[in-house]
């Protein structure tokens, strides 16, 4: 009875469970279905057999889709993707056609969907804000740049994206009824998370940290320790497994990896943190064209996305990172704040200090994006009891939501420009 028990609030948690949950899960699945849809029947942006990485904002779908990547940045995504490729093949008989291109947006589309249905939950179930502005952030943050390209693209970040917003989901139940993580549950965390993507592994134990008591009961803090050994023992020996136990490339492969992406700089160091970082995640900036190759002597045209030029989008973003660190501020002595915040500090660090992809930071918004919706949820939260307040932020997110619409809108059809030029 307990199993089962526990399988339905699986379920519960996985997939939308009440009317409003399925009506944001299917407008999403249409709104974002429809774009992704004509992208991979018209174009072929979506996987070119010719182009490895590298035809739109740096993503490398094809690299991914057909090896999983680099191995010392996406250790297990390998298993990820080829169950998914030949999942696919037995559909389109092993043709990498455009009706192999629409099952790979299709399943993009409905990891995207799923994960806004994830946020929803947490601002419904875990903030409780009211229904209206829970509403307004969801559709605020389905407009992010990250979510629209994320929602037809084949690649790690759309998966890690899923899998981060549903573990903070569920560590922020289990954290609410007073109960500790299971070990299952981080062991499964730390093989999907990390597995796809190997930075994102130490957020899987920021929760652990706030588990009650835990510093104060020897029991419960050995407890911890054993699932966190636990969870790292099987990630390990499954990344060990994939390359074979030569565990000297990973050193090797890391450090020529850190070096080369790490060193690039096409814009002030400031500029490429405000347009890059934050900003392209979710406000399109301007568009550039530059001449790639495949290593093999084949030429093609790759789009990527250049610094802010307008003073507005500047004051936007800014704007926005304002009211992140105002809610924070406002929060700090919130755990739920604290794991949200310290999850995104290990990107800002290997991004922004480290420096590591600084110069297409806009290509890891997976990672992290989904902590504006939350902050800002947060934020009404913390003016719960004052109707100005909260008119004002309402006014405001209002104001935002318009100008990111006409923004995305017209960078959109840039790309679709782009396509019509390049892809078709």
């Amino acid at each position: 009875m307990l199993i089962k028990q526990k399988c339905i609030q699986f379920f519960k948690i996985l997939f939308p469970a009440n009317l409003a949950e399925w009506g944001i899960f299917i407008f999403f699945l249409l709104a974002y279905g429809f774009l992704g849809t004509y992208i991979a029947l018209n174009y072929r942006i979506v996987f070119d057999s010719r182009i490895p990485w590298d035809a739109y904002f740096s993503f490398d779908n094809k690299a991914i889709v057909m090896t999983g990547g680099s191995f010392e940045r996406h250790p297990l995504s390998y298993y990820f993707f080829n169950w998914m490729r030949e999942f696919i093949f037995l559909f389109t008989n092993g043709k990498t056609d455009a009706n192999f291109r629409f099952f790979l947006v299709l399943f993009s589309n409905i990891t995207v969907s799923l994960s806004l249905v994830h946020v929803y939950k947490y601002l419904r179930n875990i903030i409780k804000i009211p229904l209206k502005i829970s509403l307004l952030i969801i559709f605020f943050y389905s407009l992010f740049a990250t979510n629209i390209l994320l929602s037809f693209t084949p690649e790690t970040y759309t998966y890690t994206l899923f899998f981060l917003v549903l573990f903070n989901y569920y560590s922020a139940i289990a954290l609410r009824s007073k109960e500790k993580i299971s070990g299952l549950a981080l062991v499964f965390a730390g093989v999907t998370v990390g597995g796809l993507t190997v930075t994102n592994f130490t957020k899987v134990f920021v929760p652990v940290l706030f588990e009650k008591n835990i510093f104060k009961n020897w029991r419960k803090l050995g407890n911890a320790a054993f699932r966190v050994i636990l969870s790292i023992g099987v990630f390990v020996l499954l990344y060990l497994n994939r390359i074979n136990f030569k565990y000297e490339n990973i050193l090797s492969k890391s450090g020529a990896q850190y070096e080369k992406f790490s060193n690039a700089k096409s814009a002030p160091v400031w500029d490429m943190i405000v347009s890059y970082f934050f900003g392209g995640n979710i406000l399109f900036p301007s568009f550039f064209i530059r001449e790639k190759h495949n290593m093999k002597g084949f030429y093609f045209e790759a789009i990527f996305m250049d610094t802010f030029s307008s003073v507005l989008s500047y004051t936007f973003i800014f704007a926005l990172i304002l009211m992140l660190l105002w809610s924070y501020i406002k929060n700090f002595k919130n755990r739920f704040v604290q794991i949200l915040m310290l999850g995104f500090l290990v990107d800002f660090l290997i991004h922004c200090i480290g420096k590591f992809g600084l110069h297409t930071a806009y290509i890891y918004g997976g990672h992290f994006v989904f902590i504006f919706p939350l902050m800002l949820g947060w934020l009404f939260y913390t003016y719960r009891f004052s109707p100005k307040f909260l008119s004002a932020f309402m006014s405001i997110l209002s104001v935002f939501t318009v100008y990111l619409i006409i923004n995305n809108y017209h960078r959109m059809i840039e790309f679709f420009d782009f396509l019509n030029r390049y892809y078709q």
